[in-house]
Protein backbone atom coordinates (compact mmCIF):
# COMPACT_ATOMS: atom_id res chain seq x y z
CA UNK A 1 0.00 0.00 0.00
CA UNK A 2 1.18 3.43 -1.25
CA UNK A 3 1.15 6.49 0.95
CA UNK A 4 2.70 9.83 0.73
CA UNK A 5 6.01 10.63 3.09
CA UNK A 6 3.83 13.57 4.88
CA UNK A 7 1.37 10.84 6.12
CA UNK A 8 3.85 9.02 7.81
CA UNK A 9 2.85 8.43 11.79
CA UNK A 10 4.89 7.05 14.78
CA UNK A 11 4.04 2.87 14.53
CA UNK A 12 4.05 2.83 10.74
CA UNK A 13 5.57 0.14 9.21
CA UNK A 14 7.30 1.16 5.80
CA UNK A 15 9.56 -0.49 3.06
CA UNK A 16 12.55 1.90 2.91
CA UNK A 17 16.40 1.28 1.39
CA UNK A 18 15.33 -2.13 0.82
CA UNK A 19 14.37 -2.77 4.36
CA UNK A 20 11.53 -2.73 6.74
CA UNK A 21 11.67 0.08 9.11
CA UNK A 22 9.27 1.21 11.85
CA UNK A 23 8.48 5.09 12.16
CA UNK A 24 9.63 6.05 16.16
CA UNK A 25 9.25 9.68 15.68
CA UNK A 26 7.66 12.44 13.44
CA UNK A 27 7.89 16.11 13.15
CA UNK A 28 6.04 17.93 10.37
CA UNK A 29 8.53 20.80 8.74
CA UNK A 30 7.20 23.80 7.12
CA UNK A 31 10.19 26.10 6.05
CA UNK A 32 9.85 29.57 4.93
CA UNK A 33 11.60 28.82 1.85
CA UNK A 34 10.60 25.61 -0.10
CA UNK A 35 8.41 22.70 0.45
CA UNK A 36 6.98 21.51 3.23
CA UNK A 37 8.58 17.67 4.59
CA UNK A 38 8.00 15.14 7.11
CA UNK A 39 11.34 14.68 9.62
CA UNK A 40 11.15 10.50 10.42
CA UNK A 41 13.04 8.80 13.05
CA UNK A 42 13.64 5.15 11.74
CA UNK A 43 14.48 1.89 13.69
CA UNK A 44 15.35 -1.17 11.18
CA UNK A 45 13.07 -4.14 12.40
CA UNK A 46 15.76 -6.56 11.71
CA UNK A 47 19.21 -4.78 12.93
CA UNK A 48 17.72 -2.15 15.27
CA UNK A 49 19.67 0.65 12.92
CA UNK A 50 18.41 4.10 13.34
CA UNK A 51 17.82 6.50 10.46
CA UNK A 52 16.74 10.17 10.30
CA UNK A 53 15.33 10.84 7.00
CA UNK A 54 13.18 13.74 5.03
CA UNK A 55 10.02 12.76 3.24
CA UNK A 56 8.13 15.46 1.10
CA UNK A 57 4.67 15.39 0.22
CA UNK A 58 5.16 14.22 -2.90
CA UNK A 59 7.06 11.12 -2.63
CA UNK A 60 5.50 7.94 -1.92
CA UNK A 61 6.45 4.92 0.20
CA UNK A 62 5.28 1.70 0.07
CA UNK A 63 3.42 0.49 3.70
CA UNK A 64 3.62 -2.81 5.35
CA UNK A 65 1.48 -4.87 7.13
CA UNK A 66 2.55 -7.11 9.67
CA UNK A 67 0.51 -10.30 10.03
CA UNK A 68 -0.18 -10.70 13.70
CA UNK A 69 -0.71 -14.15 15.30
CA UNK A 70 -1.24 -15.03 18.21
CA UNK A 71 1.43 -17.81 20.56
CA UNK A 72 2.51 -19.33 23.43
CA UNK A 73 5.98 -19.68 24.66
CA UNK A 74 6.36 -23.05 25.34
CA UNK A 75 9.86 -23.48 26.78
CA UNK A 76 13.72 -22.63 26.22
CA UNK A 77 15.68 -25.26 24.50
CA UNK A 78 19.45 -24.70 24.70
CA UNK A 79 19.94 -20.90 23.02
CA UNK A 80 16.48 -21.92 21.32
CA UNK A 81 12.57 -20.73 22.40
CA UNK A 82 9.69 -22.54 21.41
CA UNK A 83 6.62 -21.06 20.64
CA UNK A 84 2.98 -22.98 19.44
CA UNK A 85 0.67 -21.05 17.14
CA UNK A 86 -2.22 -20.69 19.33
CA UNK A 87 -4.66 -21.25 16.26
CA UNK A 88 -3.22 -24.20 14.71
CA UNK A 89 -0.65 -25.89 16.79
CA UNK A 90 2.47 -25.38 14.48
CA UNK A 91 5.68 -24.74 16.65
CA UNK A 92 8.10 -22.60 16.20
CA UNK A 93 12.15 -22.22 17.34
CA UNK A 94 13.71 -18.94 17.56
CA UNK A 95 16.98 -17.64 19.12
CA UNK A 96 16.44 -16.20 22.11
CA UNK A 97 18.99 -13.30 21.20
CA UNK A 98 15.76 -12.60 18.37
CA UNK A 99 13.87 -11.55 21.69
CA UNK A 100 16.99 -9.63 23.03
CA UNK A 101 17.33 -8.50 27.24
CA UNK A 102 13.10 -8.86 27.62
CA UNK A 103 13.32 -13.18 26.65
CA UNK A 104 13.63 -13.10 31.03
CA UNK A 105 10.37 -12.41 31.72
CA UNK A 106 9.03 -15.29 29.36
CA UNK A 107 7.23 -17.86 31.62
CA UNK A 108 6.06 -21.60 30.42
CA UNK A 109 2.48 -21.07 29.16
CA UNK A 110 2.75 -17.01 28.42
CA UNK A 111 0.39 -15.52 25.59
CA UNK A 112 2.57 -13.52 23.20
CA UNK A 113 1.78 -12.18 19.47
CA UNK A 114 4.62 -13.07 16.89
CA UNK A 115 4.67 -10.61 13.99
CA UNK A 116 5.33 -11.87 10.68
CA UNK A 117 6.47 -10.28 7.11
CA UNK A 118 6.14 -12.72 4.04
CA UNK A 119 5.75 -15.90 6.96
CA UNK A 120 9.42 -14.78 8.30
CA UNK A 121 9.25 -13.55 12.25
CA UNK A 122 10.03 -10.02 12.37
CA UNK A 123 9.29 -9.53 16.17
CA UNK A 124 7.75 -10.73 19.57
CA UNK A 125 5.43 -8.68 21.75
CA UNK A 126 5.09 -9.33 25.19
CA UNK A 127 2.62 -8.61 27.61
CA UNK A 128 3.39 -5.12 28.91
CA UNK A 129 3.73 -6.33 32.45
CA UNK A 130 3.99 -9.37 34.73
CA UNK A 131 3.69 -10.83 38.17
CA UNK A 132 7.22 -12.02 39.15
CA UNK A 133 8.13 -13.42 42.63
CA UNK A 134 11.01 -11.53 44.82
CA UNK A 135 12.88 -13.94 45.71
CA UNK A 136 15.97 -11.47 47.32
CA UNK A 137 15.85 -7.62 49.35
CA UNK A 138 17.53 -5.75 51.89
CA UNK A 139 15.22 -5.81 55.39
CA UNK A 140 13.97 -2.52 56.01
CA UNK A 141 16.08 0.31 57.42
CA UNK A 142 13.82 1.95 60.05
CA UNK A 143 13.59 5.07 59.32
CA UNK A 144 13.79 5.09 55.80
CA UNK A 145 10.25 6.14 55.00
CA UNK A 146 11.28 8.86 52.02
CA UNK A 147 8.84 8.70 49.22
CA UNK A 148 11.84 8.32 46.62
CA UNK A 149 14.13 5.90 48.29
CA UNK A 150 13.96 2.25 46.86
CA UNK A 151 16.04 -0.78 47.73
CA UNK A 152 17.42 -3.50 45.24
CA UNK A 153 15.27 -6.52 44.95
CA UNK A 154 16.42 -9.69 42.95
CA UNK A 155 13.31 -11.46 41.10
CA UNK A 156 12.25 -14.85 40.85
CA UNK A 157 13.73 -15.21 36.92
CA UNK A 158 16.96 -13.60 38.32
CA UNK A 159 16.29 -9.78 37.30
CA UNK A 160 17.31 -7.09 39.45
CA UNK A 161 15.25 -4.00 39.73
CA UNK A 162 14.35 -1.50 42.78
CA UNK A 163 11.03 -1.63 44.80
CA UNK A 164 10.00 0.37 47.60
CA UNK A 165 10.99 -0.29 51.42
CA UNK A 166 7.81 -1.71 52.28
CA UNK A 167 8.49 -4.94 50.27
CA UNK A 168 9.76 -8.02 51.58
CA UNK A 169 11.19 -11.23 49.84
CA UNK A 170 8.07 -13.59 49.06
CA UNK A 171 6.00 -10.80 48.05
CA UNK A 172 4.34 -10.39 44.30
CA UNK A 173 4.68 -7.89 42.30
CA UNK A 174 4.03 -6.51 38.87
CA UNK A 175 6.78 -5.66 36.68
CA UNK A 176 7.31 -3.69 33.47
CA UNK A 177 8.84 -6.22 30.56
CA UNK A 178 9.89 -2.67 28.44
CA UNK A 179 12.20 -1.79 31.18
CA UNK A 180 11.86 -4.31 33.95
CA UNK A 181 10.95 -1.45 36.47
CA UNK A 182 8.40 -2.04 39.81
CA UNK A 183 5.20 -0.68 38.73
CA UNK A 184 2.84 -2.00 41.95
CA UNK A 185 2.22 -5.72 44.12
CA UNK A 186 -0.11 -7.45 43.08
CA UNK A 187 -3.11 -8.40 43.90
Amino acid sequence: MKMNGNEIKPGNIIKHQDGLWVAVKCHAVKPGKGGAFNQVELKNLIDGRKLNERFRAAETVERVRLDQKPHTYLYADGDMLVFMNSENYEQINLEAEFIGDRAVFLTDGMAVDLEFYEDKPISVSLPDQVILEVTETEPVVKGQTAANSYKPAIMENGVRTTVPPFINAGERLIINTEDGTYVKRAD
